[in-house]
């Protein structure tokens, strides 16, 4: 595998959450892989999860580790093409990319969408010039449009605790403060959906996601009826993706927050996020603390989908 940036490159999802369980029963059981290879992982945003787990999932395959922050002890990039560089920003991207590539056998890529560019935001610019020009294998950390690791690990979750073939799997839309990204949401989707889990997406009107991530999912706009049954519901605000409105807040109605009422609706749902959460915005307290939250051993899980990914770049080298 040379590149990792969405559900399409995982190949058979079914042959990929078997490996996973197998890397799970024993992560140490290719620590000789990774040995004398090198794992850059370059930041463009904040991390915690992502960060930790990946730099463990490199460690337990053997590799070594290089953190580059790109806003704390680097030059500033210039990331756009035909810009005269009279600015903050002394080095462009097109020159340190292959630098990067000549210390490194695998690249992760945090960058998130900037949310004032839609066309650039979803033609991946970012990553996909490390994609390119790097010269080695590349994998997503997040990128503008998809946070393909922490939908792998989603899925590994669910399937560890579904208690049917076809759970009814519901994402949600939930208030935040903040313009977020509809990265989380999109990917959710995707892989949800082909896992073969029955998806529904409920969100206020004007949130509707991009219809690429979300083909073969049900929307439904009545949130009481989308819960109805639910096995597992999965919180997240995301900002609006249509035009005019792409990247804005146009609700914060606080309604939406998933609380004891709202999950009384469902089948006894399992709750899960991708984590950090703003409590009592996204979910009360009393959800999130309750024995039906997999938001830990949801992050748990992004150190076996991480490692899963990386192993299959190591065999690829």
């Amino acid at each position: 595998m040379k590149t990792f940036t969405s559900v399409a490159d995982i190949g058979s999802l079914t042959e990929a959450i078997a490996e996973a369980r197998a890397i799970k029963a024993d992560r140490f059981a290719d620590a000789s892989l990774g040995r004398n290879r090198t794992l850059m992982m370059v930041f463009f945003n904040s991390s915690l999860r992502t960060r930790l787990s990946t730099q463990k999932a490199a460690l337990n395959l053997g590799m070594n580790v290089i953190v580059l922050d790109i806003n704390q002890g680097a030059w500033k990039l210039e990331t756009e093409r035909g810009v005269i560089m009279d600015g903050d920003k002394p080095e462009h991207l097109l020159e340190a990319i292959p630098v990067m590539g000549c210390y490194a056998d695998i690249i992760g890529v945090r960058a998130f969408a900037s949310l004032t560019d839609k066309k650039a935001d979803y033609e991946e610019q970012v990553i996909n010039q490390f994609i390119r020009y790097s010269g080695r294998p590349v994998f997503s950390m997040e990128a503008a449009t998809g946070h393909p690791l922490q939908a792998f690990a989603d899925v590994i979750t669910i399937e560890e605790h579904k208690t049917k073939p076809r759970p009814k799997v519901v994402l949600t839309w939930a208030p935040h403060p903040r313009a977020l990204p509809q990265a989380v949401p999109n990917s959710f989707a995707q892989w949800t959906v082909a896992a073969g889990y029955d998806v529904v997406i409920t969100h206020p009107r004007g949130y509707e996601l991009a219809p690429e991530f979300t083909a073969g999912a049900t929307i439904e706009y009545d949130r009481e009826k989308a819960f109805s049954g639910a096995d597992f519901i999965y919180a997240k605000n995301w900002s609006a993706y249509a035009d005019p409105d792409y990247g804005k807040i146009l609700s914060t109605d606080r309604s939406w927050t998933v609380d004891t009422r709202s999950m009384a609706l469902t089948d006894n749902a399992f709750f899960m996020h991708c984590l950090p959460v703003r409590r009592n915005m996204i979910v009360t307290d009393d959800v999130i603390e309750s024995e039906r939250s997999l938001v830990i051993p949801e992050a748990a899980n992004r150190e076996i989908s991480a490692q899963t990914v990386l192993k299959r770049m190591l065999q690829s080298l």
